[in-house]
């Protein structure tokens, strides 16, 4: 499958590599695919990148990864998220599912992170910017390398939440996820599900905060 990943940091990287191993075409976008060597947030340079997926994915531009993509992923962070998309021309791409990673978090102050909203979700931001998407929001309650590699935590007996308005989206989504080896996968409901889940970030923060280690899920028993 046709993947484009918009952003270029560690989540970006990290389901992008994972996507790679798999099989499918990826394209990561970022503003400048010129700015190569530069270090991202909490990852490596885009060279080091290419050089560990050993150059079966690509380097472009917003517009050119969502134009790539028969599914796509916003990998970028949450006060940017509308702005970015905008910039991939998303709202001229077609009816394309797009997984949305993202959680709006205040940096201003330091630790612990404030969520930067509490009426909205990112998520719920961009389906109403571009009505003709079809937003999935996942993988925001995580760290990115349990995101593409369950078992790190409890053998992979946890559970990642889902949410979105259109249910074949959603069977898509989680396709991807079972390839990533998760079995308890959790659909929350529509959009408007998706504050709940950035929401979670407030005790996930406090929680690693308190462990030290953020390699750390939750399960829902029922």
């Amino acid at each position: 499958m046709k993947i484009g990943i918009i952003g270029t940091g560690v989540v970006a990287q990290t389901l992008g590599a994972k996507l790679v191993e798999l099989g499918h075409d990826v394209v990561l976008g970022t503003r400048d695919p010129k700015k190569l060597d530069e270090k991202k947030n909490m990852a490596v340079s885009l060279n080091e990148w290419l050089d560990q997926v050993k150059n079966k994915a690509k380097v472009a531009t917003f517009k050119e990864a969502a134009q790539h993509g028969e599914l796509l992923i916003n990998a970028t962070h949450g006060q940017i998220s509308v702005e970015a998309l905008k910039m991939a021309e998303a709202d001229k791409v077609g009816p394309k599912v797009l997984i949305d990673t993202a959680n709006e978090l205040d940096f201003s102050k330091g630790f612990p992170l404030a969520l930067a909203s509490e009426d909205r979700s990112v998520a719920g931001k961009i389906q109403a910017a571009f009505p003709n998407l079809k937003v999935v929001k996942c993988f925001n309650t995580l760290a990115a390398p349990i995101m593409v590699n369950p078992k790190m935590v409890h053998n992979g007996d946890h559970t990642i939440f889902l949410s979105g308005n259109d249910a074949e989206a959603k069977g898509k989504v989680t396709e991807v996820l079972k390839s990533f080896g998760w079995t308890d996968i959790l659909d929350l409901g529509d959009i408007s599900a998706a504050r709940g889940q950035e929401m979670y970030m407030g005790m996930w923060v406090r929680l690693y905060g308190s462990l030290k280690n953020g390699m750390i899920n939750i399960k829902i028993q029922r």
